[in-house]
């Protein structure tokens, strides 16, 4: 896709909305100057942030809504209540056709439940998933479900491992991403009946990857493989952890250099080299998690992110949309279901 761009934000979103929604939109334009914004939300408090960005005011169409959605109200809430929300009419525009995508900061599970009920799953999608993706020592990697789905079957891992290799091909340019399920063990016999049944079927369909077969905890990390497939309950525990030790290592270091001043001189030689890896771990880098299995594509901002974390999920909607990731996916699945039916040929992947 070429050309101009429009993407959808709600504005009032995030715990610091609008402001950074506003200036991460300002910066997401010096990597992405084609794109325009449809912007929603109270303009009392949007307006005094655009009249001072003025090359984002340039690219911004600004619709006012009083509503918005909480970030402590309940999904079934926000549906009934907040049909004239921000968040519910950046959706919309999605579903309009008058944006390519929408991205908010806002309520996670109002997010994903306004979001299936406007876009709707493509066909073959029984459960949509959220997917990001994480630094590993060898680049990076996609992982999903991290918590829509608590309970999967075997139905549901196979439908994953078909959106998150679309979504390592559009995002990380990845022409044949390697796939693997997470498991409590390499070997073929360990894992429960959803497990081992997905295995079998991944075995003998082939999809547009390669499938490693199951991966462990430590895998993920490693970078063995570039998407890593489980369920939510599973994904977003292997998530926390890895956020939390990222914060733990941290204070640690802190509480090193801290520790006399033969350290903290050692700090300053060091300073240069610890720049570059805080550089790589930085969350903000990695901001952005999307809705797989839509009929649309919905971007999920960390709640409190600042601005530059959103400007990179801006980069990642902007990135899905341009490398046409619905088109992708909505392919793969076709493949998917002829393939099971055994009415069309295996393929090699490419």
């Amino acid at each position: 896709m070429t050309g101009r761009l429009t993407i959808a934000l709600d504005a009032m979103g995030g715990d610091h909305a609008p402001g950074a929604v506003l200036r991460g939109a300002n910066l997401a334009l010096r990597r992405h100057p084609n794109v325009n914004y449809l912007v929603y939300g109270r303009s009392e408090d949007v307006e005094p942030l655009l009249r001072k960005l003025k090359r984002l005011r340039r690219a911004v169409e600004f619709v006012h809504t009083d509503e918005v959605v909480g970030s402590d109200v309940k999904p079934s809430v926000a549906l009934r209540t907040g049909r004239k929300s921000s968040m519910r009419l950046a959706i919309e525009a999605v579903k309009g056709n008058l944006a390519k995508a929408v991205v908010s900061s806002g309520n996670t599970g109002a997010l994903m439940a306004m979001a299936k009920l406007a876009l709707r799953t493509l066909p073959g999608v029984d459960r949509p998933a959220i997917a990001s993706f994480f630094p590993t020592q060898r680049g990076e990697s996609v992982m999903l479900d991290l918590g829509a789905n608590v309970i999967c079957d075997s139905d549901n891992l196979v439908q994953f491992s078909v959106m998150g290799t679309a979504f390592a091909r559009s995002v990380l340019g990845l022409p044949a991403p390697s796939f693997g399920l997470l498991n409590v063990g390499t070997e073929e016999m360990k894992g429960n009946e959803a497990l081992q049944e997905a295995a079998a079927i991944l075995r003998t369909t082939n999809l547009a990857g390669q499938f490693h077969g199951f991966v462990e905890g430590d895998d993920i990390a490693k970078g063995t493989v570039d998407v890593v497939v489980t369920d939510g309950f599973t994904g977003n525990v292997a998530l926390k952890t890895a956020e939390g030790t990222v914060k733990l290592y941290t204070e640690f270091l802190r509480a090193t250099f801290r520790h006399s001043l033969l350290a903290s001189l050692g700090y300053l030689l060091a300073k240069p080299a610890m720049r570059k890896l805080r550089a790589r771990v930085d969350p903000r880098r990695y901001n952005g998690a999307v809705f797989l299995g839509l009929n649309g594509i919905a971007v999920k901002s960390h709640g409190g992110s600042d601005a530059l974390g959103f400007a990179h999920a801006i980069g990642l909607a902007v990135d899905l949309a341009r490398h046409g990731f619905i088109e992708t996916m909505r392919e793969d699945f076709v493949s998917l279901a002829a393939a099971r039916d055994g009415t069309a040929p295996r393929v090699a992947a490419s």
